[in-house]
């Protein structure tokens, strides 16, 4: 099969597309067509070296999109010919392939009303956000929450959801984004080239971060007494008051969490984000666009 593959680490020159063996499912696995993968940071974190335990030579990607083409003797869930998504476990990626074999329990069915690429967009992005806001936040109707980065996937995800939910949104980007974040369903947009956040958002309820470092440390401070927030972006810092929260979401994989997220795209709570398409043999340009972070929505490799 195809696929994109690191043999050390380092920069998007360290990507090679090339031909690997294909994988043979184990017992309680399914094979899955790869029809899309998506980009997400922690590929390019993994191809950088931030994980020391991964195992060379590596097929990166975290989430997929595709059809199951064989089971285990032991999988009873699916069978050849369903369509699905998942994200897989950490260390066992694997999705820049034609092929991937991965533990049913982890696997979803794939929303009915999208395609592929529309799917994968929103596999390991709504795995995130659902488990940031319903299970590590506990989100509240009336709520007023801060998410940080509104433009990127996960956050995207995250407004949509956050409104579902019931809560009032405030949200930062670059003003070119502004009237993206408001169509997702943001209630205030900051700014954060030209304002401080910390100033304008006061009193909040909750937050979520996906960008990081000094950003994360701030968001601390637009949190009301008693409130709380989820970091994705990187480590949750030290809350400067005992009455605040910094979580870190779990994001733990399992069937019933995909089918979770499918049930909302379904039902017309979300909507796919904006999408930039690559091919599998463009994976260096993607990376290179991805952590550059200036970019919105979610990109995609299609490859089938």
């Amino acid at each position: 099969m195809k696929a994109v593959y690191i043999e050390q680490f380092g920069g998007p020159d360290v990507l090679t597309y090339g031909d690997r063996p294909d994988p043979e499912p184990a017992e309680d696995e399914v094979l899955i067509d790869v029809a899309a993968a998506s980009v997400n940071a922690a590929d390019w974190k993994q191809r950088r070296g931030s994980y020391a335990d991964l195992t060379l030579p590596h097929i990166l990607g975290r989430d997929v999109s595709g059809t199951v083409a064989a089971v285990g003797k032991s999988a009873t869930t699916f069978r050849p010919g369903d369509e699905v998504f998942a994200v897989s476990l950490q260390g066992l990626e694997g999705g820049y392939a034609e092929k991937i074999a991965l533990k049913e329990r982890i696997v979803g069915r794939k929303p009915a009303t999208v395609s592929h690429v529309e799917a994968v967009s929103m596999a390991l992005t709504g795995l995130t956000a659902v488990s940031a806001l319903e299970e590590t936040l506990q989100l509240q109707p009336g709520e007023t929450i801060l998410i940080q980065g509104g433009a990127g996937g996960v956050a995207g995800f995250a407004i949509q959801f956050a409104k579902h939910l019931g809560a009032r949104v405030i949200t930062t980007a670059s003003a070119a984004n502004h009237a993206y974040v408001r169509s997702l369903g943001a209630d205030d947009v900051i700014d954060y080239n030209t304002a401080d956040f910390v100033q304008l958002a006061k009193d909040c309820d909750a937050a979520l971060d996906t960008v990081g470092g000094e950003v994360a440390e701030r968001t601390l401070l637009a949190l009301k007494p008693g409130g709380r927030a989820a970091f994705i972006g990187g480590p949750a810092p030290a809350p400067n008051r005992p009455d605040l929260q910094a979580l870190k979401p779990p994001v733990a994989r399992s069937t019933e969490r995909m089918n979770r997220v499918a049930a909302l795209i379904d039902a017309g709570v979300i909507h796919p984000p904006e999408i930039t398409v690559y091919r599998l043999d463009e994976a260096a340009e993607a990376h290179r666009v991805s952590e550059s972070r200036h970019f919105r929505g979610k990109l995609v490799f299609k490859i089938r």
